[in-house]
């Protein structure tokens, strides 16, 4: 429980490595080779998932459904969210504005609860938490996102909160090829390799030349022509694109 500027090892359990590692506010989820799932950190609000509220300097097993394992992840303020290996979703930990998607509107969930809502026939390839909301990409390439949309976070051009998904109202004729949620704000690639971004914009970090919230994606403007990866974070987003001599391998907008 110290502090550390140098990196410590995560105590995995004996014989298991991680395949992939998601962190959100003072808790560390990961992903392990066998494709079960660990946290480990501030368990306040239930963001470790193992049914209990005891914070754990080491990994504890989160609690999926019996026989269920998981296959992506994503940890957002003090939530977390992972898509399993039958193409459910769960989420679990911090809820007061409807970021797990489960329509229930209760606050917390100290183990993961199913979200509800997606549209029928349709399963999330990825999810992407944010403070207090969160987004998925489908299976058919759109975007849904709930919880706090007091800041446009939620894309659907409402700017109110959903407890349960509502579509992102992408570009006509756009699908999104990948995803990533910010604090309050969140940025897609689509298929034409151009970048949108929408929500909270008070320190430009949706790359409009504007610091004016918006509850519709919006074009990044000065960007190289093709946009391979987009990151965004608490206040600030990055995009790695194509090489361009002009302007270098990546950009950043803050």
């Amino acid at each position: 429980t110290t502090n550390s500027s140098t990196p410590v090892q995560v105590s995995l359990p004996s014989g298991r490595t991680a395949v992939s590692v998601a962190t959100g506010n003072y808790h560390t989820c990961a992903i392990l080779d066998d494709d079960s799932l660990y946290c480990w950190g501030s368990n306040q609000w239930g963001s470790l998932g193992d049914g209990t509220t005891t914070n754990s300097s080491t990994p504890v097993t989160v609690s999926l459904p019996s026989g269920r394992t998981a296959a992506s992840l994503g940890s957002g303020g003090w939530h977390n969210c992972a898509v399993l290996d039958n193409s459910s979703t769960y989420c679990w930990g911090h809820g007061v504005s409807g970021q797990l998607g489960d329509g229930s509107g209760a606050d917390n969930s100290t183990t993961p609860v199913a979200v509800s809502g997606l549209p029928s026939g349709r399963t999330a390839v990825s999810v992407s938490p944010g403070q207090w909301h969160t987004c998925a990409l489908l299976d058919n390439a759109s975007v849904y996102c709930w919880g706090d949309g007091g800041y446009g976070q939620l894309g659907d051009g409402s700017g109110t909160d959903s407890d349960s998904p509502v579509a992102v109202s992408l570009p006509s004729g756009r699908n999104a090829t990948s995803l990533d949620a910010g604090g309050w704000h969140n940025c897609v690639i689509l298929n034409d390799s151009s970048l949108y971004c929408w929500g909270r914009n008070e320190y430009a970090q949706l790359g409009d030349n504007t610091t004016t919230d918006t509850d519709s994606p919006i074009m990044v403007r000065g960007l190289p022509s093709v946009i391979i990866t987009t990151a965004a974070t608490s206040q600030t987003a990055c995009a790695l694109g194509t090489y361009q001599p002009s302007t270098g391998q990546s950009s950043c907008i803050d």
